[in-house]
Order: C-alpha cells, then structure tokens, then sequence
C-alpha cells in the first residue's frame, strides 16, 4: 500500500507543479482536468501524510523508551504518546484503504432519474408523483437543477412515469442506490374502510452520458412525430412537437413531449436515449463482475424490491442494509442524507470485505 501512496504523492507534487505552468493556465481544458485530478488526489495525499506522521511519531516514542536515562514521568509521557499514535496510524490506515478503492467512474456525473408506476393503479401513480417530489427537493438541498425531460401524468395528479434529469457534482454518486422497486403502504384518501393498500413504483438511476460516451449511427434510428397530449387524451398543442426514438439495433424506445418545440424535444429524447444505453452496456459488465462480488446495497436490478414507505407506522425501511428510519415526513420531504451515508457505508464495508 505504501508504494502506490509514495506514486499517488509523486503525481500529486508534479500535478500541482503543472497548473503553475503558463501553457497550462492557459489551456482552460487542461487546466481543468488537472484541477479535476488533483481534487481526488488531495484527500488520499492529506491522510497519506498523516499516517508518515504516526509513523514518525511511534519511532520517535519507541527511541525515547529505549533511553535507559528517562526519568518515570517522560517515560509515562512517552508510552502514552506511543499508544495515542498507534491508535492514530490504524484509523488513518483503515481510512487510506477506503480512499483507495477504485472509484466509480460515474461517480461526478449528473444523473438522470426515470420513475414509472407499477402496481396498485392511481395510487402507484401518486406515490410516483410523491418520489419525484422527494428526490426534487433532496436535490435543492445539494443546490443541484433539477429539470423534467418527460412525463406522463394522470387525471389524479399522479405520473405514469416521469423522466428528470439532476444536474449537480457528485449527482450520481448520491443517487446510485435509488435502483429498484420501491413499496408503499397507505390508506388511499378514497379508501372508505381506512384498509391499508399496498402500491409499488419502479426507479431506474442512469448516469448522463456524454455525446462521446455512446457513439449512435443516425442510421439506426427511427423518429417519428406526433401531437403532444396531457391527461385524459388533451391536447396541450397542434402541432407535431412530440418525438418519438428507436434505437433499431437495441429496441431502445423513448418519447418526448414536454416541450413545445420539436428541437427541444429532441434533444431531451437524445440525452434520455444515450443514457440507457450506456446504462444497458454498465449492466452487462456488472453481471460479467457478479460472481466475484455481489453488493450489499443491491444489484441496482429494477425487479428488486429495495425499500418500503409505511405511512401508517410513519417509517421507511430499507431492505438490502437493514434499515429503519421513524421520519417518513422528513425523508419524503428530501432529508435523505441519513439513509444515502448509510447506504455508502454498506457498499463500502462489502468492497473492503471482498477486497474490490
């Protein structure tokens, strides 16, 4: 471990030598990534140097000891800085070993968040509506944007489905674990018996993929176009702005219509596209990895029912780490720091368990 920290403070000292170059403060592109780099860098340099530090400090209190001169109170002083240090060089190893695990690429990225109702009819849509919600105003904690890329609302008041997209640093790394089948139980406001109805909805987390990313031949798609209309079949205009886009090659289908302007739509339909995609290329090398190392957290599988929403008892339970929270109010309201930490936590404890 010490020699690849040693090589991670050498890249560290040459990169902070760079930005002091002319051509590199010059070049915003260059400067840019390096600043990127020297970012992740900074932390494990930080706790690399602390460590040395307790190594320095163990030595340096090992010599005193071995001084058959010192008196019984520097002898005391001198065991007692011994033992704070070693405590010290094993939370700062533990520490290193957690900032050197392979980070997620996609970890920086923004994030689009696609969530569709499933079971339980009107009251799946509202609960859809109700994560929406949630993850909207979790976001305006982090002073990320949040903007619609599509929607398909219900005469309720509901989404059958809605498309979002989190514009922020560190987006997707907050938002990975949202993966799965979501469970809600309530009483619906139409429920005259007050019986508890069990809904569920479905989210999907898609980090955005750049243009770069996923390489799309125009000629494997087809687009077409077609009027855009709300709940209950109206028309919200009369023209043909909405877009329709298949990706031949992977039946890879998304709509749409939020926009007024066919462009507009276009462009969100693209952003929407190229994300899955990428998404569908990240599942298929996970599943390949499986075997070494099932996550803690969940698979990210999209049948997996991840966590449940129990109005009555106002608690939310996840079920991959074991979790309950006695705050449903808060939590749907985006205090969702707690459960996020503890979610990390986990997935972090199973990589340093399976050495991943």
């Amino acid at each position: 471990m010490t020699d690849k920290l040693e090589q991670v403070e050498k890249r560290y000292e040459e990169i902070n030598a760079l930005l002091c170059e002319p051509d590199v403060v010059s070049d915003m592109e260059l400067y840019k990534k390096y600043m990127q780099e020297i970012k992740h860098l900074t932390p494990v340099v930080e706790k690399f140097r602390e460590y040395k530090k307790c190594v320095s400090d163990i030595q340096g209190a090992r010599e005193m000891l071995e001084d058959s001169s010192l008196d019984a109170e520097l002898r005391e002083m001198a065991e007692e800085e011994l033992e704070t240090a070693k405590a010290a060089l094993e939370t700062a190893e533990q520490e290193l070993k957690i900032l050197l695990l392979p980070r997620d690429p996609n970890d920086d990225r923004n994030v689009i968040v696609e969530i569709r109702g499933g079971a339980g009819g009107d009251e799946a849509s509202l609960f859809a509506n109700s994560l929406y919600r949630m993850y909207s105003m979790y976001a305006a904690t982090k002073n990320w944007k949040s903007e619609i890329l599509s929607a398909n609302e219900t005469e309720v008041g509901g989404f059958k489905e809605i498309s979002f997209m989190i514009s922020g640093e560190g987006a997707f790394s907050r938002f990975k674990f949202e993966s799965g089948v979501h469970r809600v139980q309530r009483v619906p406001e139409t429920e005259s018996q007050g019986r508890i109805h069990t809904s569920t909805v479905t989210v999907a987390v898609l980090p955005e993929a750049e243009e770069v990313d996923v390489e799309i031949n125009p000629a494997d798609l087809q687009v077409d176009t077609f009027r855009s209309s709300g709940a209950g079949g109206q028309h919200i205009n009369k023209t043909e702005s909405a877009i329709r886009i298949t990706h031949i090659p992977t039946g890879t289908v998304v709509e749409c219509q939020d926009e007024r302007s066919q462009h507009k739509n276009r462009d969100k339909a693209m952003k929407i596209l190229r994300s899955r995609i990428l998404e569908a290329e990240r599942e298929k090398q996970a599943s390949e990895i499986a075997g070494e190392r099932k996550l803690q957290v969940g698979t990210g599988d999209r049948s997996e029912r991840i966590r449940t929403y129990n109005y009555p008892q106002g608690r939310m339970t996840d079920h991959r780490i074991g979790l309950t929270l006695y705050k449903l109010e808060a939590i749907l309201n985006g205090s969702l720091d707690e459960l996020v930490d503890a979610l990390i936590s986990a997935d972090t404890a199973e990589k340093l368990k399976s050495g991943n």
